[in-house]
């Protein structure tokens, strides 16, 4: 039993506050198209036929329809040259239709993918991986409206924390996990809310330690249950970005994190489950984005964040 004395984690449910960001936006969507503005345009681009990224498209088409915006679906087949997925992305960039391009990664071997990030307009790369919008982020001030796209998965730990702890000014935060894709832009983002934050990695030294000093800990290493429960301060918020499917009983598989949820929930003030902790929210704020680069094309003023 745990000890009376240490917190039970809340858990932090990125399922309802994604159904909430999704309805926030339909309503943004209506209010737009209201001034008379056309309705925010996605394309997604989907090269070959991987299952797992057939499903993603297609959910992300859905939602888009669902939401009121316009829906742009290209499937092209495996063989496609790296030359014509350009020559396309070009077309999407030139259509004013169009306010968002969502390439499905990851694109088959023969395609360089850094060209194609590079091709998308960096007002329509949704997704925030552009170099430029990477460069605006890493850039930005303390504080400063976010006018331009920012990664999706990285918003939406920024959005949870803030609905979480509502000021995250002057907290710890220790991010494991340095990737392009969550560790680096987290920590811009946490750096933007005012939290003192440290980047570690799989060569930091003593990250237990570092991890107890912590009064926010993101993981995203991809390693399952990487973080044990006595590296975490007592009341500490706990992000799991992880996504690591593992055999279970009766030989079936069920999806657990990069921390160890068991051991840190006694321990923790907040904790992400997983499933129905960040997962969710990539979509939501994906539809975000769409939105905010609509009314960025229609001369309006950003939703903040």
């Amino acid at each position: 039993m745990a000890d009376a004395k240490l917190p039970h984690a809340k858990l932090i449910d990125g399922k309802a506050f994604a159904l909430g960001l999704r309805q926030r936006v339909g309503a943004g969507v209506a209010e737009l198209v209201a001034t008379g503005a056309p309705k925010p345009g996605l394309a997604t681009v989907l090269v070959g036929a991987d299952p797992a990224s057939q499903v993603y498209v297609r959910s992300k088409g859905k939602l888009a329809a669902e939401l009121g915006m316009a829906s742009f679906d290209h499937r092209l087949p495996a063989e496609t040259t790296e030359a014509e997925l350009l020559a396309l992305i070009a077309t999407l960039n030139a259509d004013p239709a169009i306010n968002g391009i969502l390439v499905q990664l990851p694109l088959p071997r023969h395609i360089d993918t850094s060209h194609v990030l590079l091709a998308v307009d960096p007002a329509k790369d949704v997704d925030g991986f552009h170099p430029i919008n990477v460069g605006r982020l890493g850039s930005i001030a303390a504080g400063a409206p976010l006018d331009f796209p920012v990664p999706c998965t990285p918003l939406g730990i920024s959005m949870l924390l803030q609905d979480a702890l509502k000021s995250l000014s002057g907290l710890h935060a220790v991010v494991i996990g340095r990737s392009n894709l969550v560790g680096r832009p987290v920590a811009q983002l946490l750096l933007r809310a005012d939290c003192t934050v440290t980047i570690t990695h799989s060569r930091t030294r003593d990250l237990p330690g570092l991890c107890r000093q912590a009064d926010i800990v993101v993981v995203a290493i991809g390693k399952r249950e990487f973080v044990r429960g006595d590296w975490i301060k007592p009341g500490a918020a706990v992000i799991d970005v992880g996504i690591n499917r593992i055999v279970a009983a009766e030989g079936k598989t069920k999806l657990v994190g990069d921390a160890a949820f068991a051991e840190i929930l006694p321990v923790a003030g907040h904790l992400t489950p997983v499933p129905g902790g960040v997962g969710p929210m990539t979509v939501a704020c994906l539809m975000f984005n769409t939105l905010q680069a609509a009314r960025r094309a229609a001369g309006l003023k950003v939703v903040s964040v």
